[in-house]
């Protein structure tokens, strides 16, 4: 693959393969690791080998309807762009960048309550679908603060993270030292030196700021931590079901619960009036060892799947690995490493690539399933080995 060119990425593995280059190495394994031996974020994805698919054919799929609604939205395509932290820290672009290549799409786009562009700015910027991530905080205040200027910015979702009740050991981030803000030790400093055009932008571009949470806490922005020790100190390790479901009331629109993966907790959710549930593990950098969302998706989408809509997110990394979740029922895939790899490599340009390649293998494999919409997919065209 020629050096720094997106437009010889045809796949995720190969935005992997650049995003490492381009970014420090502090940086690049922030995006790229998980927790303790990473057993849980490599099964992610191999789950979807587990599982054939079966193809029919002379169907007539000269077009195919990639649409779906989930949450209330209608969206052109059954994968969207899953909240992620401190974009501007892998490409200087950061959510401007991912919110304006999903729109393109016509897909929704999702901002962290660690995100690097404010509520505001997203809400002015694109008029596609928003889905706003709550992490609930110690503080109360900041927490109201937080759900009613995504009201008044008019985001159609949200979504309540329920998997952090302390941060994973993400040993990666523990032998570079990443923090943020970032604090270079000697042993890292030679990989900042050695990638110049990412320190060009990281400091003459506007600095950044954790965009939402900076008028209420300073950890983060002036006050140095880890991910880890953010989500043991900061986050309401307390959080219960009782707390969900007053943010839920206290939101009243389109709500979802992000890190759900047992058929008990999918039907609490249901029992507490979410709309939707996401099938999680946090992309493996919580629980090590624990399942992998698409292992869980058949038996969750049984219990619930007629009450709510169920997403499938982790592990993303081909069109085919779409279908297969959308077979088994569920509404519609999200992820993030599958578009910040591309983020960290180019951009909006390198996000809205990593786009199309997934829509083009997608649409492709469709005909190729002979099913001219997404609706036709089901568990008729899986065998598991």
């Amino acid at each position: 693959m020629m050096f720094g060119s997106i437009n010889n990425c045809h796949n995720v593995g190969d935005f992997r393969k650049l995003a490492k280059r381009r970014l420090p190495g502090p940086i690049f394994h922030y995006i790229d690791g998980a927790a303790d031996d990473e057993i849980t974020y490599r099964r992610n994805t191999e789950a979807f080998n587990q599982c054939d698919l079966v193809p029919n054919v002379l169907s007539g799929v000269d077009k195919v309807d990639m649409s779906t609604t989930v949450m209330g939205q209608k969206l052109d395509l059954p994968l969207y762009c899953a909240p992620t932290a401190l974009q501007r820290l892998f490409h200087h672009e950061g959510e401007i960048a991912v919110a304006k290549a999903a729109e393109k799409h016509g897909t929704m786009f999702g901002i962290s309550s660690l995100g690097t562009a404010s509520i505001e700015e997203i809400s002015q910027l694109v008029s596609s679908p928003k889905l706003f991530q709550l992490y609930v905080h110690k503080d109360k205040g900041l927490n109201n603060a937080l759900i009613e200027r995504c009201k008044e910015a008019n985001f159609e979702a949200m979504a309540v993270t329920v998997d952090t009740a302390v941060g994973g050991n993400r040993e990666r981030d523990l032998h570079t030292g990443f923090t943020i803000p970032m604090k270079l030790k000697l042993s890292s400093m030679f990989s900042f030196a050695f990638h110049p055009m990412w320190a060009l932008n990281y400091f003459t571009k506007p600095k950044w700021e954790l965009s939402n949470l900076k008028e209420h806490i300073r950890e983060g922005t002036t006050v140095m931590t880890t991910i880890g020790d953010y989500f043991t100190k900061m986050l309401d390790n307390s959080l219960s079901w009782n707390d969900v479901e007053k943010i839920n009331k206290q939101w009243g629109r389109e709500f979802a619960i992000k890190g759900i993966m047992s058929v008990d907790d999918a039907k609490k959710a249901v029992d507490i009036g979410a709309t939707a549930i996401m099938i999680s593990n946090h992309g493996g950098r919580q629980l090590d060892g624990s399942r992998s969302p698409f292992d869980q998706l058949a038996e969750i989408v049984d219990a619930v799947g007629d009450k709510i809509d169920v997403i499938c997110e982790g592990g993303i990394r081909r069109g085919t690995h779409v279908l297969k979740a959308l077979s088994l029922g569920a509404k519609a895939c999200s992820g993030g490493r599958m578009y910040l790899y591309a983020l960290a490599s180019g951009g909006q340009k390198g996000v809205e690539r990593s786009l199309t390649n997934l829509r083009n293998e997608i649409e492709r494999d469709m005909k190729l399933m002979g099913v001219s919409n997404i609706q036709e997919l089901s568990t008729k065209n899986l065998k598991f080995r």
